[in-house]
């Protein structure tokens, strides 16, 4: 039976997931500077994998994480391979500020691709907001200013749209498979893709790394267990615009750890980007209440 809808504490749950999930890509920002990209990548999964199967073993029983459609946790799981590889490699020269402001566009870049590979209608004045969107993500890579768009940069666009079709297979694999199973496989299929890629250069584990790696796993998996919650109390279109509060967070953890803050174009294409998401959210909203009889205005 699922739980009753509760806004209040879906939007507290989110904001908590959105900050561990804030602290667990500072922390792999981190290591990237010790360890090979893919390494970083292994080490995402395998060090959040304990805490979710106590989480798993806790709530829903070592039953809920047998898998029914195994393309599908094996595509994500690449897909997941993909996202984290791609980020954690922009993460080395890229603030995390300016990683974020352009992962943002991932909303968008899932509302494009629902089109084709779910068959959705996004109408006019959505695909008109997914090109605004797109417009802030060229403000933040600037290419011209330097002569060529940052190869770190384009590695987050891949990584947001790694995310996009990782999302769209979530959609599907909800109708079978249980959220706990999600979870589980797709960390372990990361982790253990990754460890594979990563054993040519694999290099040492440092002690002193030990509780920055802990730290980073059970962010990571604090942070899936309060997304999980977050859905499951509160509607998608109430909970996803508060992943966008993670900027604040990133914006502290750079001043923090490094001393950086955005300059002034990150922060107008996160504006803009920002701007587009919430857009698209808001008309999400107002189909879904048409849909459901709810409104009769536009």
């Amino acid at each position: 039976m699922s739980p009753s809808k509760s806004p209040a504490r879906a939007i507290a749950w989110m904001l908590a997931a959105v900050a561990f999930f804030s602290l667990m890509d500072a922390g792999m920002k981190m290591l990237s500077a010790s360890y090979p990209t893919l390494q970083v990548t292994m080490l995402r999964g395998a060090a959040s994998l304990p805490f979710v199967l106590v989480w798993v073993l806790a709530t829903a029983g070592p039953r809920s994480i047998i898998p029914v459609r195994w393309g599908l946790h094996l595509l994500r799981g690449v897909l997941g391979m993909v996202m984290i590889g791609c980020f954690v490699y922009a993460l080395r020269t890229l603030p995390l500020s300016t990683a974020y402001t352009i992962y943002f566009v991932s909303p968008l870049l899932v509302a494009a691709l629902s089109v084709p590979l779910l068959g959705e209608h996004v109408g006019p004045r959505r695909w008109v907001a997914i090109g605004i969107g797109l417009v802030g993500v060229l403000v933040v890579l600037r290419p011209g200013v330097d002569g060529i768009i940052s190869l770190p940069g384009l590695m987050v666009l891949v990584a947001a749209l790694a995310y996009a079709i990782a999302s769209v297979t979530v959609s599907l694999l909800t109708r079978t498979d249980t959220s706990q199973s999600m979870v589980v496989w797709f960390l372990l299929i990361m982790a253990v893709g990754a460890g594979l890629l990563a054993w040519p250069q694999w290099q040492p584990l440092q002690w002193k790394h030990a509780a920055l790696i802990a730290g980073m796993g059970l962010a990571g998996a604090l942070g899936q267990i309060a997304l999980t919650r977050a859905f499951q109390l509160g509607q998608a279109s109430l909970v996803a615009p508060l992943e966008y509060t993670g900027l604040v967070w990133v914006i502290g953890l750079d001043l923090l750890l490094w001393g950086v803050l955005p300059d002034r174009l990150t922060w107008l294409g996160g504006a803009i980007i920002v701007a587009s998401g919430l857009y698209l959210l808001h008309r999400e909203r107002v189909q879904h209440a048409r849909r459901s009889g709810t409104v009769d205005h536009p």
